[in-house]
């Protein structure tokens, strides 16, 4: 699995430079509401625009690539980052990072989108071990990025946006360098795809569950910095190990918890898990070793679950999987976009309700997934799932994936 061609290790890359921008901003959360005289729930406006843009931008991804080729799409996403994230560094307002943060969404969208089916494609072995090399990019990318965050953080808040810009741009020349032209292959793909596949009750309740889950998960992401009163450097190392140990958990244990359990057991055990933690945080918020300790071990419980159910999303409906990644996250950043700003208007009422509406949200994901535990149970019987794939399997792969779990 780790003997794989450049094309592969350059997407890689720029995969682990993107998955960076949804944890960078954590530890400069605090420091930009101190310096531009802001509240909690304005600054988790970053958040908001980020998930709402890369949501509602998931429904044309596919329409983009499907007639642009993978190369001109991730490199017109990689641009877009570029431009959005050395934009959002410029700005002396709440306002405008929140507008550039949400062109940098759009082209997290575009390049996201694009990145796994071009892995999927070019990575050799099977079609499973490609997506595990994917996810190790995402949790690589999840976990440096609150520690670059942190250390860029120390000396200015606007730091990390630079330092991401300046990566995007080795990541664009890597991809230009290494990447093959990829012109526009097969079925060109139709906005409304997406929509249209909704219709199909096991993926909209998986898309439920993901929106439900996302209220916890971006509450201890996007909250948890205000009660904990640290400084950026601290704060950055915090959520460096509550990546670590995500990635692990995501490539190592998920794998065999699936083998030994089943997927759907699986899922449940780690989104009860998370909403065990988050009500021990709402007990013990004004404890920081509750919190210090609270957010490192959830890393654990949301690896597991978001390997396991990006291969669901991938399984449980018959429609094509790219059109069916880019519904799935549609509704999945729903729950991203409103939990951080909900989160920080709560919060500025108690310090504890936010963890126990995140609680509470991730306890109603499990509910709503029970209700579709025989498309989810089926999805364990599927061909080829650890098996080694045909090369006519992996082009059909290739063209269909689109999308990975963030």
């Amino acid at each position: 699995m780790w003997r794989q061609p450049k094309t592969v290790w350059s997407v890689a890359f720029a995969c682990v430079i993107a998955f960076m921008g949804i944890g960078l901003v954590d530890p400069i959360l605090k420091p930009i509401a101190d310096d531009l005289g802001a509240s909690a729930s304005q600054v988790s406006l970053l958040f908001t625009s980020y998930m709402a843009v890369m949501g509602v931008a998931m429904l044309i991804t596919g329409w983009v690539s499907s007639r642009a080729g993978a190369k001109r799409t991730l490199l017109l996403g990689l641009l877009v980052i570029i431009v959005g994230a050395g934009l959002a560094g410029a700005q002396d307002s709440v306002g405008g990072i929140v507008a550039f943060r949400a062109v940098w969404g759009l082209g997290n969208a575009l390049f996201i989108a694009t990145a796994l089916a071009t892995i999927v494609s070019a990575a050799r072995g099977s079609v499973g071990q490609a997506i595990i090399l994917y996810e190790a990019a995402l949790g690589v990318g999840i976990a440096a990025g609150p520690l670059l965050g942190g250390w860029l953080g120390g000396h200015s808040w606007r730091w990390p946006f630079w330092g991401v810009s300046a990566l995007m741009l080795i990541a664009f020349v890597a991809i230009i360098a290494t990447l093959p032209a990829t012109p526009p292959t097969g079925r060109r793909s139709s906005i409304s795809a997406p929509l249209r596949a909704l219709s199909h009750r096991g993926l909209l309740t998986v898309g439920l569950t993901a929106l439900l889950y996302n209220f916890g998960f971006f509450t201890l992401l996007a909250f948890t910095p205000f009660p904990l009163a640290m400084g950026a450097h601290q704060v950055g190392l915090i959520f460096f190990g509550w990546g670590l140990l995500l990635a692990f958990t995501s490539v190592v244990v998920a794998p065999r918890l699936q083998r030994r359990f089943g997927t759907l057991p699986g899922i449940i055990g780690a989104l009860l898990g998370f909403a065990v933690i988050l009500a021990v945080m709402a007990i013990g918020t004004e404890h920081k070793p509750v919190l210090v300790v609270g957010v490192i071990l959830a890393g654990a419980f949301l690896g597991i679950n978001n390997t396991l159910i990006t291969e669901t999303v991938m399984k449980v409906s018959p429609v094509e999987r790219g059109v069916a990644s880019a519904a799935y996250s549609f509704v999945r950043f729903g729950g991203g976009a409103i939990a951080p700003y909900l989160a920080g208007k709560l919060g500025e009422r108690s310090v504890h309700v936010p963890f126990w509406v995140g609680s509470g949200a991730v306890v109603l994901a499990v509910l709503v997934l029970l209700t579709a535990r025989r498309e989810v149970q089926a999805t364990d019987t599927e061909h080829g799932h650890g098996t080694q794939a045909t090369t006519e399997e992996r082009d059909l792969e290739a063209e269909a994936v689109t999308v990975g779990d963030a």
